[in-house]
């Protein structure tokens, strides 16, 4: 292994790095967590160079948040998984540098932003890292002040860190890894939990961070419609953790995007599109990555005739399931829903949409009975779920929170899902079935004695969505379903939750996901300010422009590429990926 070196200058010493040394040097890397048998990742060999952003692809469970840990050396030193091969960063072994040495060369942004807030104020957490490396006073905060204007927060650095919603923890968390100073940021979904505004304002902040060629990131991100821009090197993980791809942008995404697709990673939106339409016969070479390259090569290519596939969407509901009537909720003195009512109805697919701090997942909490309205009236199925004992709660509406590990209690996959059902007094061969039934449906068999704590992003994501349907309640609500997904497990969890709408189950999700929603929703409510704005089928809320652009949201990719595309009427109007010409790629 390589060992730090005494050497250096004491420039580098505080922070800084070799001039054309890499930042990272990776070699033969291969992690086993204690309760697994199987290294993921397996055989990972790669540099991260100053003023290069790497993203780093894979399936669910490839272990890529496990090798993002091991580069700020939580892996070996604070979780159990054993480190074979050797990790340096900036000169210093991870094997043998101890975490806080390494806290001086490595930033990092977690998945779950909750993980590591530890203050009572937004400004104290930034400058928590800071004064810990014993740096002058004046110095702290004037980091801790550069950081928090970065990502938008700097008016509100007198607030408790809990008063943020999801994607405003997000930014805290990102403000605190750029206070550090740290020449190497690893950044596992950082945007997952950010609306279109806040995704441009990240990107735009560490942009400028790399532009000045003596940092540099490792991103592992799922969504490629606003990375793909910000990015200079991919490198790719297989279904085993084994390294099968390092290159450029238009190498790897351009070049073997049919072989990515099938291995389940996903791909930008206009990229999947691109393929379809390939397949009906368009020539589009190269291809694209984003609307605007879609939008561009189709401009100069044929007309192809050929069928659309016109995918039927659901439009008939049943009864009435759910009923809000006026709803009002507060934080402290902040009211964050105003007279809220709403009427949903079985076998409905409902997506609540809306910028970071409407309101949405609020919301939905407040429908599940998550959080207590103090005034208005929730029905579920009938039932007032203000009288409804807690634990019976799950019998009338599953809800699945944004971080997976807010409701996991068990200590085993397999006793998290049996759970419930002991609790509801189901004799022990019904739990096994049920339980077992689950676990093979979710892809998670293998882990049923494994901790849930210790699942990948994706693998408790499908963990937290089996726990909420084993009750077999009416209404199932979700607070980002997708997160930490791979594109193959998205697209099952999708199929999935569209099967159980079809047989009577109505579903409600919170996304940012534009496209999740145009490709899967009957019906969309934005909320803006409290205030439901828009409420209406899924195709005439994304027909409003306006109302999009009013609401901090962005038009799905799709649409922005598609719409009133000159020379091409046989796309005008298509917002899914199904109904476009051609088969699956």
């Amino acid at each position: 292994m390589a060992r730090a070196d005494s050497d250096r200058p004491a420039a580098l010493a505080a922070g800084g790095s070799d001039v054309g040394s890499p930042l990272a040097r990776l070699r033969d890397v291969a992690i086993t967590h204690d309760e697994s048998a199987v290294a993921t990742p397996a055989e990972v060999s790669f540099d991260v160079s100053p003023g290069e952003v790497v993203l780093v692809l894979g399936p669910s469970g490839s272990g890529k948040s496990t090798l993002a840990l091991a580069l700020n050396g939580l892996i070996p030193h604070a979780l159990p998984a054993t480190l074979a091969g050797s990790v340096v960063i900036d000169g210093m072994d991870t094997a043998e540098a101890s975490v806080a040495a390494l806290s001086t060369r490595v930033g990092m942004v977690f998945q779950d932003p909750d993980a590591q807030l530890v203050t009572g104020t937004l400004l104290d957490e930034v400058a928590f890292g800071p004064e810990n490396l014993r740096l002058p006073v004046a110095e702290v905060l004037a980091r801790a002040e550069a950081a928090l204007r970065r990502v938008g927060l700097w008016d509100r650095r007198s607030e408790n860190p809990d008063r943020l919603s999801g994607g405003g923890r997000q930014r805290l968390a990102i403000a605190c890894a750029l206070a550090m100073g740290s020449p190497l940021l690893v950044l596992d979904e950082p945007t997952a939990n950010l609306d279109p505004r806040g995704i441009d304002e990240v990107y735009a902040a560490l942009g400028d961070l790399v532009a000045a060629g003596d940092r540099a990131i490792v991103l592992v991100e799922h969504n490629l419609d606003a990375a793909i821009g910000f990015v200079d090197r991919v490198v790719v993980l297989d279904g085993t953790g084994v390294l099968i791809a390092d290159g450029p942008v238009d190498e790897v995404l351009r070049t073997r995007a049919e072989e990515l697709h099938r291995l389940g990673v996903w791909l930008p939106h206009s990229t999947l599109a691109a393929l379809r339409l390939r397949a009906a016969g368009y020539r589009l070479d190269p291809l694209p990555l984003t609307p605007v390259e879609l939008r561009a090569a189709l401009a100069t290519a044929p007309v192809v005739t050929a069928a659309r596939s016109a995918a039927p969407r659901r439009r008939h509901a049943g009864e009435v399931v759910v009923t809000v009537r006026g709803m009002d909720l507060r934080r402290g003195r902040t009211g964050v829903l105003h007279g809220i009512d709403l009427d949903v109805r079985t076998d409905e697919f409902v997506a609540v949409v809306g910028a970071n701090g409407a309101g949405k997942t609020t919301l939905v909490q407040a429908i599940a009975g998550v959080i207590r309205p103090p005034r208005g009236s929730v029905h579920v199925a009938g039932t007032d779920i203000s009288r409804v004992d807690p634990r019976r709660l799950a019998t009338r509406i599953g809800f699945v929170f944004q971080n997976p590990e807010h409701q996991f209690i068990a200590h085993t996959v397999y006793d998290e899902l049996a759970h419930g059902l002991r609790r509801d007094g189901f004799d022990e061969a019904a739990v096994r079935d049920r339980v077992e039934e689950l676990l093979e449906r979710f892809g998670l068999s293998d882990k049923a004695d494994a901790h849930p704590f210790l699942l990948s992003g994706g693998q408790k994501r499908r963990l937290s969505v089996g726990t909420a349907l084993i009750a077999g309640a009416p209404v199932l609500a979700l607070d980002e379903p997708t997160f930490g997904q791979d594109r193959a497990r998205a697209e099952e969890l999708l199929s999935l939750l569209g099967d159980l709408r079809d047989a009577g189950t109505t579903i409600l999700v919170v996304t940012h996901d534009m496209q999740l929603v145009a490709e899967h929703a009957d019906r969309t409510i934005v909320v803006d300010a409290g205030r439901i704005v828009a409420d209406g089928p899924t195709s005439a809320v994304f027909s409003d422009d306006e109302l999009i652009e009013g609401a901090g949201l962005r038009l799905p990719p799709l649409r922005r590429a598609l719409q009133s595309l000159p020379g091409h009427p046989e796309l005008d109007g298509v917002a899914r990926l199904a109904d476009l010409p051609g088969g699956a790629p």
